[in-house]
């Protein structure tokens, strides 16, 4: 049943965007899929307008070769349906931590005209939810100077920092829509599950969890049954935490803030997740600049964060978003979660990754393809994990390094790796 709000058809809701605006588009599962296609249809009588995101999902329409004239992604985290335009030049990509993406809308440095986000129905109060997906529409709505919001009886109503109400918005359009369902549990293979293994036998009772999207986070949270007291402070959720809560292994009583709350700013997964999470108190949606932030993040005790990577050279340098000079996706929190893990008392910052890729190309290498992006410095680099083994690298000299990357690496591209070590180092290892 529609409630009685002064809910509009999706043209009206669109007429408000103009030429020359800039408009952001809420993200993952909460991707406004209906009214970009219907935005798509506006294109007659628009001209650069400029769309502003994260992550992406479903068939964007807006984002085709036949509508660059009228809009052009500006994207802050290349996803799968804009690989291909930023890779063509027809979208552009900003390289920014996650947790600093609200200050670029807060500070006007990208001054918001107009937020389109999808939301959950209003409560008996008025008030709407951002669901699934808080992280930065929080800021990109309290900045923006007019915001469209497309309700969804199946969206999800979470609870944090959420909360909008209706007053808020300046249109409100009405429509039903299945939510984007992504899980990776059935993509874990044996290569994964070693890594998984490797890494939950790191991870010491008492600890906070932070994990990534990926094979590889859902495979460690398989190990983690016969742990005690997990807590939860990440930017995402998947599936593979509903288990682990309700057997009590996640229960929040050892963290120092917000105890006895999971606290994520975003979830992707299955419908069962989906309904775990509505109307859950347990869980705690806020806002990116605040779960991101590594000062507030080092409070818990015995932070694990779980990174994946794309490669990692021999020095520690680690490239997250860019196969070369492809620019896959994006800098995400990865850096905000390796620091405040390494400032965490007892914390591990850890990075993920297959020692070669499905093509059989090795992940450890020489040094990063040339174009690739550094997202974790050498510096910041703790410990790295494939299915061979932990590599802890901090306080360890460039040798040192290479000769630990080396130990995890596939055993059939060792000798080229160590032949290069010669080279650079003049040691043979």
């Amino acid at each position: 049943m529609i409630h009685p709000y002064n809910y509009v058809s999706a043209p009206e809701a669109l007429s408000i965007i103009q030429s020359n605006m800039r408009v952001f588009i809420h993200g993952g599962i909460c991707t406004p899929t209906y009214l970009l296609h219907e935005l798509a249809k506006e294109s007659d009588r628009l001209k650069n307008v400029e769309l502003v995101s994260i992550t992406l999902k479903g068939d964007i329409k807006v984002v085709q070769e036949t509508y660059q004239d009228a809009f052009h992604i500006n994207s802050l985290f290349v996803s799968t349906p804009i690989r291909a335009a930023v890779a063509e030049g027809r979208a552009d990509f900003i390289p920014v931590f996650l947790s600093d993406i609200p200050d670029l809308f807060k500070n006007k440095i990208l001054e918001l005209d107009v937020a389109i986000v999808q939301v959950s129905p209003p409560d008996m109060h008025g008030y709407c939810t951002l669901g699934l997906s808080v992280d930065i529409a929080r800021a990109a709505v309290d900045s923006a100077k007019q915001i469209i919001a497309l309700v969804n009886p199946l969206m999800p109503r979470t609870h944090g920092d959420g909360m909008i109400h209706t007053d808020r918005f300046t249109k409100m359009v009405f429509y039903k829509a299945d939510l984007i369902e992504e899980s990776y549990t059935h993509k874990i293979g044996p290569t994964e599950t070693i890594i998984g293994k490797n890494i939950a036998g790191m991870i010491e009772d008492g600890s906070t969890l932070q994990m990534g999207i990926g094979t590889i986070p859902d495979a460690v949270l398989q190990f983690l049954s016969h742990h005690k007291n997990l807590g939860i402070h990440t930017e995402m959720l998947s599936d593979g935490i509903i288990d682990l809560v309700e057997k009590d292994v996640i229960n929040n009583k050892n963290k120092t803030i917000h105890p006895n709350k999971s606290v994520t700013s975003f979830a992707i997964g299955s419908k069962k997740l989906y309904d775990y999470l509505d109307d859950n108190p347990s869980f705690a949606f806020l806002d990116i600049d605040y779960v991101n932030n590594p000062h507030v993040i080092r409070r818990n005790p015995k932070v694990i964060a779980i990174n994946s990577a794309i490669e990692v050279d021999l020095t520690g340098q680690v490239c997250a978003d860019s196969i070369g000079e492809l620019q896959y996706s994006g800098i995400g929190g990865q850096m905000d979660f390796m620091r405040g893990a390494a400032l965490s008392v007892g914390g591990k910052p850890i990075i993920a990754l297959s020692s070669r890729t499905t093509k059989g190309i090795s992940r450890i290498v020489p040094h990063l393809k040339e174009g690739a992006g550094v997202v974790t410095t050498r510096g910041h680099v703790h410990y790295v994990v494939t299915e061979y083994g932990v590599a802890y690298l901090f306080g360890k000299n460039l040798r040192q390094r290479a000769k630990l990357l080396i130990d995890i690496a596939h055993p059939d591209d060792r000798e080229g790796l160590m032949k290069y070590c010669f080279e650079r180092f003049k040691i043979f290892l």
